[in-house]
């Protein structure tokens, strides 16, 4: 037995939905000049739909899903209709165009090697080293989702820490915790914030401060217990949670807590050193080198990734609003408020840059851009089929119905408390739905309205569901960060439980506090 993928969730989301759709009544509220709905005006209407216009809505949600126009009059989507951009084709190629930029930069092996080598150079300081990795890792998480990548960096990562006395968790927690904690904290990682910002309707860049604040914190909590956990089990091994493999102990380089170099009692005669990029391979000889240092192409890809990405989160963000603290302030002049397309091209262009300054040569270019995009295709395909069950919702009207059974609860609600129950009922769903976008296309239509009747801020309400996929996403089974880590790093998955329970705790506790603070302030 497996758990199913995201699409087919999405494709069983969707059938169900359009058989709720000839349960649920049909309703609409009114809108004020912005097209939000008004508290407390929710009526019955008829939805004015047949069968077959029911059937065709589910034949066509896929469709309407990436380019669904809605009519402005009648409020419908359709792909042949007149009026405004419903579907999610903007977002689409977004994560097509940063698939291929992402693709185009690990092509060049300066991302890999550069971590390879800030490892290499802290291989004999163990606390560095997992702070080290453990922030690489967590921006690259915060500002593009680095998940799935952190798979081809167990082969280095796991034989340091054995070298520096630690176990398998060590390595295991610093890889994905390091990221994950990046992803949950994610301040414009474009497959969460921005496909939540897209569908709540407001720009990338809202609430960035709330979440870069959060992020600093949970990096800095997160870091300290892996380091104290590597640090009880390099003074006293039994102290493993997971134990070692034959041969872990033999290569462990004897250091004691205070990390002077010298030998502890009662340790194991030091073995050869452990090669700094791969495991050891019995009867090889030691190798003592280091990986090769970067070249001058590899640090140019490396400026132009940083580059890139501080202009994606200059170009995004609502410097008005950000720095005077009033969301309706004017926009300066320099201020560029940019979106989705312009984001998709910006990514495209880079990508094709990093390409010719690294030489790859036209053919290569072509082909990396082109598996990019194919490598990404699967969540664009998850956010064009969840997109299609909010078109299914909103054509049968009853995404107001299912907004007013809710609007009893929030009226009233104290918007802390509001705000961390957001928090609290999307964790269920990210179990249900792993994929970030596919659950922040369904989620969004229905809480960024809430967030209205409630007083709150829609980016406060993008940070608690971001917060809530990101904290699933540390220990869920169904996901292939975690059950691929664990695998590679040949750790069982309930010894990982065990290591990583009383942080997800502490993350749980700081987490509500935050979003509570961001919901009290806005």
């Amino acid at each position: 037995m497996r758990f199913p993928s995201a699409l087919t969730i999405l494709a069983i989301v969707t059938v169900a939905v359009w058989i709720l759709a000839f349960v649920i009544p049909s309703g609409a509220y009114d809108r004020n000049a912005d097209g939000a709905p008004v508290e407390g005006t929710y009526h019955r209407v008829d939805s004015g739909q047949g069968f077959v216009d029911r059937l065709n809505d589910l034949f066509l949600s896929p469709v309407n899903g990436l380019y669904g126009i809605q009519d402005a009059k009648t409020g419908r989507v359709g792909p042949t209709l007149a009026g405004e951009l419903y579907g999610s084709a903007g977002v689409f190629l977004f994560v097509l165009a940063i698939g291929a930029f992402i693709t185009v930069v690990f092509a060049t092996g300066a991302l890999d090697r550069g971590i390879g080598l800030l490892a290499h150079r802290l291989r004999e300081r163990g606390a560095l080293l997992i702070a080290g990795v453990m922030t690489v890792f967590s921006v690259l998480g915060t500002v593009e989702g680095f998940a799935e990548e952190t798979l081809g960096f167990y082969g280095l990562i796991v034989p340091l820490m054995l070298a520096l006395g630690y176990d398998r968790l060590v390595a295991t927690g610093t890889i994905i915790v390091g990221a994950g904690i990046g992803v949950l904290c994610s301040t414009v990682n474009p497959f969460a914030t921005g496909v939540a910002s897209s569908a709540a309707d407001i720009s990338l860049g809202d609430g960035i401060v709330l979440r870069f604040v959060m992020w600093l914190v949970l990096t800095a909590v997160s870091i300290l217990y892996v380091v104290r956990y590597g640090r009880r089990v390099q003074r006293d091994p039994s102290k493993s949670l997971t134990g070692f493999l034959p041969g872990d102990r033999d290569h462990a380089r004897t250091e004691p807590a205070d990390g002077t170099g010298g030998p502890r009692e009662g340790d194991p005669a030091p073995g050869p050193p452990l090669p700094p990029s791969s495991p050891p391979v019995p009867g090889s000889p030691p190798a003592t080198d280091g990986p090769p240092e970067l070249t001058g192409t590899h640090k140019l890809v490396l400026t132009l990734l940083t580059l890139v990405f501080a202009f994606m989160i200059f170009s995004v963000v609502p410097w008005s609003s950000a720095l005077t603290g009033k969301a309706d302030a004017t926009p300066y002049g320099w201020e560029l408020g940019w979106s989705f397309p312009q984001l998709a091209a910006l990514f495209l262009v880079a990508a094709v840059l990093v390409g010719v300054a690294a030489r790859l040569g036209e053919a290569e270019l072509s082909s990396t851009i082109i598996q990019g995009a194919a490598d990404f295709i699967s969540p664009a395909l998850v956010i064009v089929l969840a997109r299609g069950v909010t078109v299914i919702m909103n054509n049968s009207q009853i995404t107001d119905t299912v907004l007013h059974s809710i609007e009893g609860v929030v009226r009233g609600a104290p918007s802390a408390l509001f705000a961390v129950l957001v928090f609290v009922v999307n964790l269920p769903l990210a179990f249900l739905i792993p994929s970030t976008s596919g659950h922040a296309t369904l989620a969004m239509p229905i809480l960024a309205p809430l967030a209205d009747f409630a007083g709150v801020s829609r980016a406060v309400m993008v940070t608690a569901w971001q917060a809530a996929s990101g904290w699933m996403n540390l220990w869920v089974p169904t996901t292939a960060v975690t059950i691929g880590g664990v695998a590679l790093a040949k750790v069982g998955y309930n010894k990982y439980l065990r290591f990583v329970a009383p942080l997800l705790a502490v993350l749980f506790v700081l987490i509500c506090a935050f979003v509570a603070a961001g919901a009290a302030l806005t």
